[in-house]
């Protein structure tokens, strides 16, 4: 796996066409694109056919959360727009919906979310969450680990405990990765890519460092490179 397939760009924009200028001012830069909620109702599973018909790599960023039954029919349905990743929460019952669902689709791979990047210590606290936030992560990732999913999302500062626990039984995938100087914006608990990749982080979710650059293919090259460090 080259870096630049580790690298998941994330194409959190208001509408396809903003999204499709981006892809194509990336170019070859970008291989793997990230389409989460802000596209879904607008177009967004259009363009993750597209992308996937053009043989590039999907992340559906869609972190499903509902009784077991439910979440097995919903990925039913996402196994039919051609994806790479879809986003669950790393709850039992969820988890084990999501790869029922998912069956024998070898293309698919089921990603537990364990705690957002947007939160930190105090904020379980005041949503009545006592357990150590590390703590917290690596049981959603054994979670997701006894239900058979293939992944976990994970912040860098979590990762090197996930892989020192389960290998590579577990893909590691990182949001709230910035670049050195650039700004935390809605991320809490934020790594630069090098020091993401160096915790044991498989690939890396990048928006705005990319998406709002002035020259989003250089930019995204310039992660890539920091992925080989």
């Amino acid at each position: 796996m080259t870096p630049i397939d580790r690298l998941i760009i994330a194409l959190d924009l208001p509408d396809t066409d903003k999204a499709q200028h981006i892809i194509d001012r990336i170019g070859e830069a970008g291989r793997f694109y990230k389409i989460g909620y802000q596209l879904m109702p607008v177009g967004g599973l259009d363009l993750a056919r597209r992308l996937s018909a053009q043989g590039k790599k999907v992340f559906l960023d869609f972190k499903f959360h509902d009784i077991g039954a439910t979440v097995e029919r919903g990925v039913v349905s996402v196994c039919k727009l051609g994806g790479d990743f879809l986003t669950v929460h790393a709850e039992p019952d969820v988890l084990k919906g999501a790869v029922a669902g998912r069956g024998d689709d070898k293309r698919l791979k089921i990603l537990g979310v364990t705690v957002l990047t947007s939160l930190d210590a105090a904020a379980l606290k005041k949503s009545g969450i006592d357990i150590d936030l590390p703590d917290l992560v690596l049981r959603r990732a054994e979670f997701a680990a006894e239900a058979g999913a293939d992944g976990v999302v994970a912040s860098a500062q979590e990762a090197a405990a996930i892989k020192a626990r389960f290998g590579d039984a577990l893909d590691i995938v990182t949001p709230g990765v910035r670049p050195a100087g650039a700004d935390a914006n809605d991320q809490k608990r934020i790594v630069t890519p090098a020091a993401a990749i160096q915790a044991g982080a498989d690939y890396l979710v990048v928006g705005r460092p990319i998406v709002s650059a002035d020259n989003p293919a250089a930019a995204a090259a310039a992660i890539s490179a920091e992925i080989t460090v």
